[in-house]
């Protein structure tokens, strides 16, 4: 069943091409039912019947695998494993290699679009500017590693990113462990990395976080950084 995306009250921020950027709630979902949202939302985006989206949402427990050679096996739980635990495994069309996604942790899909400035490896720096502001507006001060992507604390991964793009529309985004039971990790090398951890919020700020809190800062942090990244391809 496709989610129906509910309205929250976060405000919508104009952005520099006209159209309104608007920010939306899926609640919890099966990640497969949100992909395909996911690409109802681009197909209009592509027609220009909506503006610029972001989307949040958690999802039921799954693995994901992106289109990375040698992701599956990354994967280091067994079906009957799995099946105990109740993790689903889904191959994607995203960039980069394995994750998890649970309730707890929340899901940014950013619905965009790129036609003004199409540099991916630019966008996945903004998706890691905006997530590095927003949880310095949490109380830490994460960063970036070489070579990789997402936001740090050191060697412990606090976020992981994954796009693809359709006609420069940009589709799936980052993930920010949150409250998340981490366990599942375990079952996993994460986004094929063996020199690190993963870590969440309440793992480091040592405290239950309010979600709604955590996505109103992301969304005024992308809104935010959405705007400069526009301007800065309108002025070359």
């Amino acid at each position: 069943m496709t989610p129906t995306p509910a309205a929250v009250p976060f405000p919508d921020r104009p952005t520099v091409t006209g159209l309104a950027g608007h920010t939306t709630d899926w609640g919890r979902t099966e990640y497969v039912a949100a992909w395909h949202r996911q690409d109802e939302l681009v197909a209009r985006r592509i027609a220009a019947e909506i503006g610029d989206t972001l989307v949040f949402t958690e999802h039921e427990p799954v693995y994901t695998l992106g289109v990375r050679a040698g992701a599956a096996r990354h994967l280091l739980w067994n079906e009957a494993e799995l099946a105990r635990r109740g993790i689903a495994v889904v191959a994607t069309n995203r960039g980069g290699d394995i994750t998890y996604h649970g309730p707890g942790q929340i899901v940014g899909y950013p619905i965009v679009d790129l036609s003004p400035r199409r540099d991916l490896h630019a966008y996945l720096r903004f998706l890691e500017q905006v997530l590095i502001n927003a949880v310095g507006s949490l109380g830490l001060a994460a960063g970036r590693r070489a070579g990789q992507t997402g936001i740090w604390l050191g060697s412990r991964k606090l976020a992981a990113i994954g796009v693809a793009v359709k006609r420069w529309v940009t589709l799936h985004g980052f993930a920010l462990n949150v409250n998340n039971d981490l366990a599942p990790f375990g079952g996993i090398v994460p986004c094929g990395i063996t020199d690190g951890t993963v870590t969440s919020l309440r793992q480091e700020l040592g405290r239950e976080c309010d979600p709604a809190e955590v996505k109103s800062v992301l969304a005024a942090a992308f809104w935010d950084e959405w705007r400069k990244f526009i301007e800065t391809a309108n002025a070359r």
